[in-house]
């Protein structure tokens, strides 16, 4: 492979959706940044890779709008030494003011439209990082730096800690011992990839890494392969109508909400002068304090071995992970409280909450009360901030996305199991009604829509109830009956809910707005409870004798029926 180069500038490897055509394109980093505009959302081959790739290209904005203005000058109150060494002139930084010019970027940025020169010429200074096969590979580590991270007896030599393309393959994941027979390609075909789908993997799978491999790099104490820092997450980030829109939006230039630090120097990975560099940090466990290293975070050194064929062979050894316990400096997660530490940690995605929709959750994405046991999403916060500036307007449809890879759950591998996808959009004004009404400030949108949330929640377990009540009549496995007809009940639901979401404004009269999502919620569960009527059977319309007098699909269906009412309180309205 010697003379070979594949660099991620200028060759092309990003899968995108052209606005004008809706045809898929690959294009490299600097044709992506000049069009970002032309592009209507990252098209790779999952939604968890295009997280992983948003993720890197925020990191390369974040460097360079951090240094430079719109117009390319670097900032006054920075002082630069060389491409991408910088420090700040403490004889002119004052908090305020550098707050005010990095939100100004931000605002020339939005009103061009594009992204501007100097992130190109910034590529360009940095090309020779981004080389896939260069001296020093981009996300790779050489032979000779592998073998002095890891235990002799793991040298590249012995062969040891292989991982094979698919298992990097994220569609796949097979490991030597546990074929994927739901693949979607078979035998040798799982090992074969072109070499830009080769890079969007790599980059995938430093984010989203497994713990079935077993080689980690020499330190003083012992310490467990952890999965990639994303997988450990619960993923949300801005949407926007075109590609550009949505790096614009995600951009975070100002983070005053961690710890009051306004301005934090970046460093993605590849600025760091060495791997070993690099690794030491790592050992420290210390979280990054910029956005750029923990968007460019390893979770493995990967050293590839390129045999005559052109066919790798892929050594991988595992790094320290940094802890996660108040990680706010990480904007694309919910969080928990954990009421043992008082300590929040972000919000893992499991197989058991795979169909709860991301309305549910609802006050984990946004705040909806003043309580300080409550966490916002980075993301949030950052947005919130540009509607107080007055950089997006009132009415501006934002779309919060949720990407989550969820894994099998087996503390020994921790494969991927499901990938769900999920958004909701709210207005601006709704989303960030700091106020409410004049007459009513506790009438705030986010408080009125968690109560609405958990309104249709009471409702649903009334739909539960009724389920398992058809269940016994049946002679069935109520829990398992119950839970189905109940997963079938919110899939009628997500789809309305969002649609009445998207459509509530500051000017709302919310008692309105409200009284109008009921008498909707109660339509579904009547056309919920209607079908399942249709489908009855002698056996439903006889029913059973309980402790309770006779149960059958008649009476199941009046208890349902009767505790709607009372709780929407429709007729009372």
């Amino acid at each position: 492979m010697d003379n070979k180069s594949f660099n991620l500038t200028t060759n092309p490897w990003i899968k995108v959706i052209a606005v004008d055509t809706q045809r898929e394109q690959t294009v490299s980093l600097i044709e992506l940044f000049e069009n970002a505009q032309n592009y209507r959302q990252l098209a790779g081959e999952m939604c968890s890779q295009d997280l992983a790739i948003l993720r890197l290209l925020l990191a390369i904005l974040t460097t360079v709008y951090s240094r430079y203005t719109a117009s390319g000058e670097s900032y006054d109150w920075l002082v630069a030494s060389g491409d991408s060494e910088f420090a700040i002139n403490e004889d002119k930084f004052d908090e305020d003011d550098s707050q005010d010019d990095l939100f100004e970027t931000w605002r020339q940025l939005q009103q061009a439209g594009r992204f501007s020169q100097v992130v190109t010429e910034y590529l360009k200074t940095q090309a020779d990082k981004f080389d896939f096969f260069g001296e020093r590979p981009f996300y790779q580590v050489t032979t000779a730096e592998y073998d002095d991270l890891v235990p002799e007896n793991k040298s590249v030599a012995r062969g040891k800690g292989q991982v094979s393309i698919k298992q990097i393959n994220r569609r796949i994941s097979e490991s030597a011992n546990t074929p994927a027979i739901f693949a979607p390609s078979a035998g040798n075909a799982k090992n074969e990839l072109q070499v830009d789908e080769q890079v969007r993997w790599i980059i995938s799978y430093q984010n989203f890494t497994g713990v079935t491999d077993k080689t980690k790099v020499t330190t003083e104490e012992k310490f467990s392969n952890s999965a990639g820092w994303v997988y450990q997450i619960n993923p949300v980030f801005a949407l926007g109508k075109t590609l550009f829109e949505t790096l614009l939006l995600n951009l975070i230039l100002v983070n005053d909400w961690q710890d009051d630090v306004v301005y934090t120097l970046q460093k993605p990975v590849w600025e760091f002068k060495s791997v070993r560099e690099y690794i030491t940090q790592r050992k420290s466990q210390i979280i990054p304090d910029n956005l750029a290293e923990l968007y460019t975070g390893w979770s493995r050194i990967l050293h590839i071995e390129w045999n005559e064929a052109g066919r790798p062979q892929i050594f991988s050894a595992g790094i320290p992970i940094y802890g996660d316990e108040n990680a706010f400096i990480e904007p694309m997660t919910t969080w928990r409280l954990d009421k043992k530490t008082s300590e929040y940690r972000p919000v893992v995605k499991r197989l058991p909450s795979l169909g709860i929709a991301m309305w549910r959750d609802f006050g984990q994405y946004v705040k909806v009360t003043q309580s300080k046991d409550t966490q916002e999403p980075g993301i949030v916060v950052w947005l919130r901030y540009l509607k107080r500036k007055k950089l997006i307007s009132h009415d501006y449809p934002l779309i919060l996305n949720s990407v989550a890879l969820i894994s099998d759950g087996n503390a020994t591998s921790q494969s991927p199991a499901a990938e769900v996808s999920d958004d909701m959009q709210l207005a601006t004004d709704v989303i960030f009604d700091e106020d409410g009404t004049r007459q009513d400030p506790t009438s705030r949108w986010p408080s009125r829509i968690e109560e609405v949330i958990d309104l249709t929640q009471v409702i649903g377990q009334h739909y539960y109830r009724f389920a398992s009540n058809i269940g016994k009549i049946r002679n069935l496995d109520t829990r398992t009956f119950a839970g189905r007809m109940s997963a079938k009940f919110y899939n009628r639901l997500n789809e309305p809910f969002k649609v009445w979401l998207a459509g509530l404004s500051g000017q709302d009269d919310r008692e309105e707005k409200i009284r109008l999502w009921k008498s909707e919620l109660q339509k579904i569960v009547s056309a919920a409870v209607t079908d399942v009527m249709e489908a009855s059977s002698p056996r439903d319309m006889k029913g059973i004798d309980t402790d309770r007098g006779p149960l059958n699909i008649f009476t199941a269906k009046s208890h349902l029926e009767y505790s709607v009412r009372k709780d929407l309180e429709l007729d009372k309205e």
